[in-house]
């Protein structure tokens, strides 16, 4: 005997029922079509720092002030990149996706609840 409760048992939840609902999917829906995005442009701006790094040593070791170069500024550009999308992707989750989510979770804990 388990104490496990299994997906016919009473009270368990059909967790793949859960994740094929309108809702689920509409969290799901609205979590990707923030991160692809992000994701790419920062892939693409990376490969290019990356690649200008490797084959425009002349445009990336440019003086801007003093011994501060192009070079330089694009990968001190790279960190501030990572923290303001990570700092959006926050404010984005608190607004739009963590609203959805406790909707989700309340649901399934007062099913859970009333079984």
């Amino acid at each position: 005997m388990t104490d496990h409760p299994t997906a016919d048992s009473p009270g368990a939840i059909d967790y793949i029922a859960v994740e094929q609902s309108p809702r689920f999917r509409e969290l799901k829906k609205t979590q990707r079509s923030f991160i692809f995005p992000l994701a790419a442009f920062f892939l693409i701006w990376y490969f290019v720092y990356v690649l200008l790094a490797a084959f425009a040593t002349d445009f990336m070791s440019q003086r801007v002030w003093g011994d501060i170069t192009v070079g330089l500024l694009m990968g001190l550009g790279q960190f501030v990149t990572t923290f303001a999308i990570t700092m959006g992707y926050v404010a984005f989750a608190n607004r739009r996706l963590d609203p959805i989510a406790t909707e989700i979770r309340e649901e399934l804990e007062k099913a859970q609840g009333e079984a």
